[in-house]
């Protein structure tokens, strides 16, 4: 069997965030563009997994290679070279540097941002290897203009050689939240503002912390929601205020069920690559109050309130005008189900396989 295209599988052993969710999502997308459009010449497409990795979704043109060695940065540097063949596809940041016959995704430049987020060691690799593949790469993809910018602006690559292919929404309409356990639970004795992220130092969740006691007086929760990852550093760990609930890791169905009843959706970043949780939020018709930094106003547009991630007075106001006003809510709602139209995991997925198709052809595509 020849294949045109080899899909890095390494995000299907890693927990699922934003970067995996993306990841998955494109597969998905194309796995069903190839079924509707095969490449060109009779070639296929594989995913290579490292070992105990599966796919939690089925593939009808996208084969599965598993490999004996375990996801690491070793597999990814010794072992996905030389299982790959024709186009490789890094959709989750990193990807083998030997491989110039690749489309790597970076998402973000948050380890050059904000590097007190994060282990010296997540930090020495990614700084090393984004380099060596922005630069080595046939193709650089960012999923938002001000990552592009970011990209640019920090030496990785030039701004007219990246190519912006930003998340999707869908997949939220696979979401059920009858089965969630909150929707079994009832509706909440308090209205809560959701929020989703770890306490790391660019999630910008203590500073929400920081207004809790206003928030508690005004009979509003915080309910929190997110694990910490291991390569995060400066996790505070100290106990919340008592209004605040922090949830641990959820279930998509626990996901849809608090945007739902949520008084409106909190994201606080100080840096986001895109932001998808704020995308997920008015999919679901939740209102949305975003920090005014980096992706976001580009990923929102005028379908959510700003406020300054240093700010928490700002952030306080916003959503004691949203307790207050009705008709405004209303008006995010519906502001907000228009804006995620704009982002589709199909056409992203379009424009991935225009890319490989170009590199297949032995062209040097935009990005």
């Amino acid at each position: 069997m020849t294949y045109g295209l080899s899909i890095n599988g390494r995000f299907l052993s890693q927990r699922p965030t934003g970067v995996q969710r993306y990841a998955r999502e494109i597969v998905v997308w194309l796995d069903r563009l190839l079924h509707e459009s095969p490449l060109p010449g009779g070639l296929r497409a594989k995913l290579i997994l490292p070992a105990g990795a599966a796919p939690d979704f089925p593939l009808e043109s996208i084969a599965i290679e598993n490999t004996k060695i375990s996801g690491s940065p070793l597999w990814t540097q010794l072992i996905l070279p030389f299982k790959s063949q024709g186009v490789l596809l890094s959709l989750g940041n990193v990807g083998p540097v030997v491989r110039s016959k690749q489309i790597v995704c970076i998402h973000d430049v948050n380890t050059f941002l904000v590097p007190e987020s994060y282990s010296f060691a997540f930090r020495a690799y990614y700084s090393v290897s984004l380099r060596l593949l922005a630069r080595r790469s046939a193709s650089v993809t960012t999923v938002s203009h001000y990552s592009a910018r970011m990209l640019s602006e920090y030496g990785l690559r030039r701004l007219e050689d990246i190519a912006v292919i930003p998340n999707g929404h869908e997949h939220v309409k696979r979401w059920n939240p009858e089965r969630s356990q909150f929707s079994r639970l009832g509706e909440p004795r308090r209205p809560f503002i959701f929020v989703l992220g770890s306490r790391a130092v660019h999630k910008n969740v203590e500073m929400l912390f920081s207004i809790a006691r206003e928030l508690d007086a005004a009979g509003i929760d915080l309910w929190v929601a997110g694990a910490p990852g291991l390569y995060f550093s400066r996790i505070d760990t100290s106990p919340p205020p008592p209004n605040v609930r922090m949830l641990g890791f959820i279930s998509d169905d626990d996901l849809a069920a608090l945007y739902r009843q949520a008084l409106c959706f909190a994201f606080p970043s100080l840096t986001e690559g895109f932001g998808l949780p704020a995308l997920e939020a008015m999919a679901l018709g939740c209102p949305v109050v975003a920090s005014n930094a980096a992706s976001l106003p580009e990923v929102c547009g005028d379908a959510a309130l700003f406020a300054d991630p240093r700010s928490p007075r700002d952030w306080l106001c916003l959503f004691m005008r949203l307790r207050a006003e009705p008709d405004l809510a209303r008006s995010l709602r519906e502001k907000g189900m228009r804006q995620a139209l704009r982002f589709s995991w199909k056409e992203s997925a379009q424009a991935y396989l225009s890319l490989i198709i170009a590199l297949l052809h032995g062209k040097h595509p935009h990005g």
